[in-house]
């Protein structure tokens, strides 16, 4: 008997919004200056690779369908929200949420 691998694997796109680019740009200078710079060079180095992991498995994450249609939001070290949304093999991150910011306010399709 053999065995055939069946399943396909397909790589997504990650890309940011500028809002999440300058969501990233403020945790920096928040850490910078609350620690190093060193510090957060090394914290926002390491959501944006967490960021880029959504490219093999996008649908992680909670479904957020009552803050924005299709949006999806995940944690960094508890402390950072990553919501983003991945449909046609395009993840797109809308927003880097830290320390208890409130992203749902932000995220709604209003604002």
């Amino acid at each position: 008997m053999s065995y055939r691998n069946t399943e396909i694997s397909q790589e997504w796109s990650v890309v940011f919004s500028p809002e999440a680019l300058d969501q990233l740009v403020e945790l920096y200078n928040y850490i910078a200056a609350a620690a190093s710079p060193q510090v957060a060079q090394s914290y926002t180095d390491a959501v944006v690779t967490y960021c880029e992991s959504l490219q093999t498995f996008p649908q992680r994450g909670i479904r957020r369908d009552d803050v924005r249609s299709a949006l999806r939001v995940t944690n960094y070290q508890s402390r950072t929200i990553i919501a983003f949304t991945a449909d046609a093999g395009l993840v797109s991150i809308v927003g880097v949420f830290h320390g208890g910011q409130d992203y749902e306010t932000a995220l709604q399709v209003d604002n």
